[in-house]
């Protein structure tokens, strides 16, 4: 079965090959074969597209404009059904009383605060018991309308008003009526006129097109144009028909197209026109400019074919000859172009050539650098086997101190490597080097300091030193027995980092008072850090144990951090 799957691979291929030989071909050839596709469909789809497009017009104008006043009757119908259920609630509220006519102002007051409506009491005299336009106990003239208080008492349910002049407004206004519930009073809720406009909003229709309200007697209750009035009749005679979707009507001899929409809610009717003449001109100027646009391209993308091919064919030779100075490592100047994409690619093609210049002379750089790190540790490395080598007592001795110690410096060097460069921080180089000698009590160790940042030098010397005190504490110190406590605190002012070792709960032997031998850590700290960091050492013998205090100018720690790190010494703090 391989045998079958390679022999048909290696058939496709030399089929692929053959079949690329024969149809290697000049660039200008395939853009006039790239044309040919483009154009030729693209002028049989123009002809089908201007066959059907007259037919498809009055489909998309006609749902354009049944969703436009659908969206009008919906906002309308969800304007007053959020007014009839606000009236709802105040009507099964409490009944309705003289000496409770403040306190419901003031409800009403709180409850309508935001909103665009009005409360009003009214009676079946007609008379206005309170309105929350006005403080309350104004006093208030009949209502406004009264042929629609009249209707609203003889039914049950909430009944939609027309739009007339309100006395106490002073503007175009419609109400919303609610019988209460003894059938006394009417509890209203009036908007002004012109809260509708977003109804109407010229954003929500076609350009073109206008848009307008009508109550069920057909006045205007706002409208997108504002040559028509609020509160008069409409300008066209389609209302008070009973016409509902598109339609035509004239008017001083100009033809306008109509769609209407019916409110079952309110009674109310929604109209849009606009001329036909500005309907049907997109439609014209369409085909007009499809036409002249496909003998347009055509004429360009003939004509041009040459002189793109010879650009690509330039562009391309441009980017062979950039490529060979790549190769050869040689700098490489970004060329300007016509064609903007042989242009990024020459200017990529330089930026690599000095990206490959920056990464060779990278590279010589970390070259050396490791070098120099090496020859470092390995003085490092050096001195400890000396140390070690001289304080060990046993073969056995030398090599476990000495393999602690290369232990704890290769926990300082990951850290180094990991926090390169951010800088090490001492809380984390200080939990990393005694974290092997922490006793099953925890708070026989306390760490206490704010942050600072060091750099790999200095974090490798700190790291040596702190590992050194905690193997002679294990060994003669705090941590030799079960109740010693090690406290290293730490503190940073604006010149000096100040570091403190105290050992407590020692048991000090009676010649603790002589001169104690100086072990690898002590050396460590006086000659290492005292030579390379210019610290000041000062060891204290206490009745309970040891105590060391190093002091280490602050610009020592930082000296080889980023600029934006080591600068500040506040930016070190915690």
């Amino acid at each position: 079965m391989d045998e079958i799957a390679d022999s048909r691979n290696a058939w496709r291929a030399s089929w692929t090959t053959r079949l690329r030989s024969r149809l290697r071909r000049p660039l200008a050839v395939y853009l006039t074969i790239l044309l040919l596709v483009a154009i030729v469909p693209s002028f049989m789809f123009s002809m089908i597209i201007v066959k059907r497009s007259t037919d498809e017009q009055e489909r998309v104008v006609t749902a354009l404009l049944k969703a436009s006043t659908g969206s009008v009757t919906r906002i309308v119908e969800r304007e007053v059904d959020s007014m009839i259920s606000t009236l709802k609630v105040f009507a099964g509220a409490s009944t309705i009383k003289a000496s409770t006519l403040e306190n419901l102002y003031k409800n009403a007051v709180t409850s309508l605060s935001g909103t665009d409506s009005y409360l009003l009491l009214i009676d079946r005299a007609h008379n206005q018991l309170l309105n929350t336009r006005v403080p309350f106990g104004t006093k208030l003239p009949k209502a406004s309308d009264p042929s629609s208080v009249d209707e609203a008492f003889k039914g049950s349910g909430p009944l939609v008003s027309h739009v007339f002049f309100g006395r106490t407004a002073k503007k175009w206004v419609f109400n919303v009526y609610l019988p209460s519930e003894d059938g006394a009073y009417l509890l209203t809720l009036t908007q002004n006129a012109e809260n509708m406009q977003k109804a109407v909003n010229q954003d929500m229709l076609s350009p073109g097109w206008n848009a307008a309200l009508l109550d069920s007697a057909g006045k205007v209750v706002v409208s997108s144009d504002a040559s028509v009035e609020v509160g008069q009749p409409f300008f066209m005679d389609i209302v008070p028909a009973l016409r509902v979707g598109v339609g035509e009507a004239t008017r001083h001899g100009v033809s306008y197209r109509t769609v209407t929409e019916f409110s079952v809610l309110t009674g109310w009717k929604i109209v849009a026109w606009a001329k036909k003449s500005a309907v049907d001109a997109p439609a014209l100027w369409s085909y007009l400019w499809l036409s002249l646009g496909g003998i347009l391209f055509a004429g360009i993308a003939v004509a041009g074919s040459v002189a793109i091919a010879g650009l690509l064919a330039q562009g391309v030779t441009i980017i062979a000859r950039d490529a060979r100075l790549l190769g050869a490592g040689q700098p490489i100047e970004p060329r300007r172009h016509m064609i903007s994409e042989i242009e990024t690619v020459s200017l990529a093609l330089s930026e690599a050539a000095q990206a490959r210049r920056e990464a060779e002379n990278e590279i010589r750089f970390l070259a050396r650098e490791v070098a120099h790190r090496s020859k470092n540790q390995l003085t490092v490395i050096q001195s400890m086997l000396n140390q070690s080598l001289n304080a060990a007592e046993s073969r056995v001795d030398f090599a476990d101190s000495f393999r602690k110690r290369i232990a704890g410096l290769a926990r300082s060097t990951d850290l180094m490597i990991a926090n390169a460069a951010l800088g090490v921080d001492f809380r984390e180089l200080a939990q990393n080097q005694l974290q092997p000698f922490i006793p099953d009590d925890p708070q026989r160790v306390i760490l206490c300091g704010p942050t600072v940042r060091l750099d790999t030098q200095v974090s490798q010397m700190l790291g040596m030193a702190l590992h050194e005190l905690a193997t002679n504490a294990t060994k003669y110190g705090a941590l030799a027995d079960s109740r010693g406590v090690v406290a290293l605190t730490w503190t940073l002012s604006e010149t000096e980092f100040q570091l403190v070792w105290r050992e407590t709960g020692v048991d000090i032997k009676s010649d603790a008072s002589a001169e104690p031998r100086k072990g690898f850590g002590t050396i460590v700290l006086e000659r290492m850090l005292g030579m390379s960091l210019d610290a000041r050492l000062e060891r204290i013998m206490h009745g309970d144990g040891i105590e060391w205090r190093v002091l280490i100018a602050q610009h020592r720690l930082n000296a080889n951090l980023p600029k934006d790190l080591g600068a500040d010494p506040l930016s070190l703090k915690g």
